[in-house]
């Protein structure tokens, strides 16, 4: 079982165990070898009926329980874990970001193969004079492709233990390879590297071996215009995933870098965190807050039972004087001391906060609840919610609280979750689980040395340990940093290939029209209408893959975006500088062999001619 926070045995010990209210705790069992887990979970709304019907009944909710496995629990657990869980979205979008860096690398075997091809036909036409049939000649090309992909198998295997440590940075954690797991991969992998050299090859394969051999040896084959219109739909395909890709980054880091400014409800800035982690340092809490308080560089210390960032598992169902009990709504609770919500410096929208003048009767069913509470359980008003009651039930007793204030919402888990709604207790009892120091502007190191010396001399037996509050709320992004740094590095790898095809593509056109280039340098024409004239053919395909990518990424980047509860605008700046470095790019690649083939001397050339 696992629970956040501590006082488990205090619990358990004051309250018994309870099916229906005991909701944070996770169970694990340990079924029989060859039982069938299915059968199992059938049986539980007959055991949740028995053991918590009537309470659940009474308080207004329902539950289910359900078995996961273990092994599910990372990535599907949609429950208290003491270890931050994965995310399978982003394992979809990493996967489906290095499918289509493969496809891009079989794209530009197929395109440069079948650019190549007149250097090919005449051996195609011997070989099929010779009695080669179309099967043999299919075969040997697969061949090659297929060798070729093997052979990148082999270097890619060497790279991989060479930049195996620098991704163990980059994802935020070792990947510890075991002898079998490593012989699985090295095999997977090896399949798939003869699977990508068939689909590489297949095309150029089938293509080569469909000469006609008296036309290739005459001489009079030439390229069909579907062969060629092929070719070019192959270009914009790999610059619209370079594109895409480019424009994810961007987004992605634009969003990152927009929450670290957003607005979060509370003061995040210059708070240090100290767990209070046993009963003695709980009990101890009053004489430090009130030698802590003593340093002219804290502004105010505060405790409660959580803070903003880590998960809050204390809840319950509420509803209004008025509504039946299954009209309620689920709010999260906290208990905290008087000076809580000013530490973290949360703004009243209405009432007044927790104080020392009312704290006799505020410990007594006083509450302060947040505006999204105020609109669940159904108050027109964060002014209209004052002085009303929520009900709850528990054990078979109802229990009334007086709403006191309402503070301004804020974002108590990170931007991925929406807005909670909140109940926040007096706790007068010191059995509080972390205490929250908020310090004036001046370096924070010098404060937790204070805050150290003053816990070493009142409880000596316990080591001080602490956190800063920004640094803990930055932690519900570090799968978001981690996606983006992974997607920078496939961007770069995307744009790499995409160039390299365009670069053998324009070297190969370039060749081919070499002829009238030099007609044209005899003519008058100069080397920068050359550039021009021979590039933007090239360009024009990479403005229609902008075309179409744009929109796309755009649509991807907005569901992305839809996971947060408080995101950027995608704006046009992101597509001009897309655009404008990836036609950038596309320019100086094509420039490289078109300025190459434009400075050549016409005289040579069509001398060669």
């Amino acid at each position: 079982m696992s629970f956040y926070g501590g006082g488990i045995e205090q619990r358990m010990k004051g309250d018994g165990a309870n099916m229906a209210f005991d909701n944070m705790y996770t169970t694990y069992v340990q079924l029989k070898p060859g039982a069938d887990a299915k059968k199992l979970e059938r049986e539980f709304p007959a055991f949740i009926e028995k053991y918590a019907g009537k309470d659940l009944r009474e308080a207004g909710f329902w539950r289910k329980d359900f078995l996961l496995p273990v092994a599910d629990i990372h990535l599907h657990a949609d429950m208290m874990e003491m270890t931050a869980g994965g995310n399978p979205t982003y394992l979809y979008i990493l996967g489906s970001v290095a499918l289509f860096i493969l496809l891009l690398a079989c794209i530009n075997f197929m395109n440069l193969s079948t650019a190549r091809s007149q250097r090919r036909c005449a051996e195609v036409g011997v070989r099929k004079v010779l009695g080669a049939q179309k099967s043999n000649l299919v075969g040997g090309f697969l061949g090659e492709s297929t060798l070729m992909a093997f052979i990148a198998w082999i270097v890619g295997i060497g790279i991989v233990i060479l930049v195996l440590p620098f991704f163990e940075r980059l994802a935020g954690g070792s990947l510890p390879v075991s002898f079998s797991y490593a012989l699985k991969a090295v095999a997977c992998f090896a399949v798939l590297a003869v699977l990508t050299g068939l689909v590489a090859g297949s095309y150029p394969a089938f293509y080569l071996s469909s000469f006609n051999p008296v036309a290739v040896l005459k001489g009079r084959w030439t390229s069909s215009w579907g062969v060629l219109s092929l070719r070019k739909g192959l270009v914009i395909f790999q610059f619209v995933i370079s594109v895409t890709l480019i424009i994810i980054t961007l987004v992605i880091s634009d969003q990152l870098r927009f929450l670290q400014k957003a607005d979060l409800g509370f003061a995040k800035d210059q708070q240090v965190v100290i767990p209070l982690q046993s009963a003695q340092a709980r009990g101890l809490y009053r004489a430090l807050k009130t030698e802590w308080a003593r340093d002219g560089r804290i502004l105010s210390v505060g405790a409660g039972s959580y803070y903003p960032g880590i998960v809050n598992a204390s809840d319950d169902n509420f509803h209004r004087q008025g509504q039946p009990v299954n009209a309620g709504q689920r709010l999260r609770i906290n208990h905290v001391d008087e000076d809580f919500l000013k530490t973290l410096g949360m703004r009243m929208v209405a009432g007044r906060m927790f104080d020392f003048d009312h704290i006799a009767t505020d410990t007594l069913r006083h509450v302060i609840i947040n505006e999204e509470a105020v609109q669940k359980v159904g108050f027109a008003s964060p002014q209209a919610a004052l002085g009303q009651k929520l009900i709850s039930t528990y054990k078979g007793e109802t229990n009334e609280d007086e709403i006191i204030g309402v503070v301004r919402d804020f974002h108590y888990e990170s931007f991925h979750a929406p807005i909670t709604p909140f109940v926040f207790y007096l706790n007068n009892k010191s059995s509080y689980h972390y205490a929250i120091i908020h310090t004036a502007d001046v370096p924070v190191s010098g404060v937790i040395t204070a805050l150290g010396n003053v816990w070493h001399r009142l409880d000596p037996g316990e080591p001080f340990t602490y956190s800063l509050l920004d640094d803990d709320f930055q932690k519900n992004y570090e799968g978001d940093k981690r996606l983006s740094g992974i997607i920078n590095g496939f961007t770069l790898i995307a744009i790499l290939i995409s160039c390299l095809g365009l670069f053998g593509l324009t070297s190969f056109s370039t060749q081919q029209r070499m002829k009238e280039i030099g007609i044209r340098k005899v003519l008058g024409a100069r080397v920068s209408m050359l550039v021009v004239l021979l590039s933007k053919s090239f360009l024009r395909l990479v403005f229609v893959a902008l075309v179409i990518a744009m929109p796309v990424a755009y649509w991807i980047m907005q569901r992305w975006l839809n996971e947060f509860s408080a995101r950027m605008s995608v704006g046009w700046q992101v597509f001009v500088v897309t655009a404008g470095a990836v036609m950038g790019i596309a320019f100086v690649t094509i420039s490289v062999q078109v300025v190459r083939a434009a400075l050549a001397n016409p005289v040579r050339v069509l001398k060669n001619e």
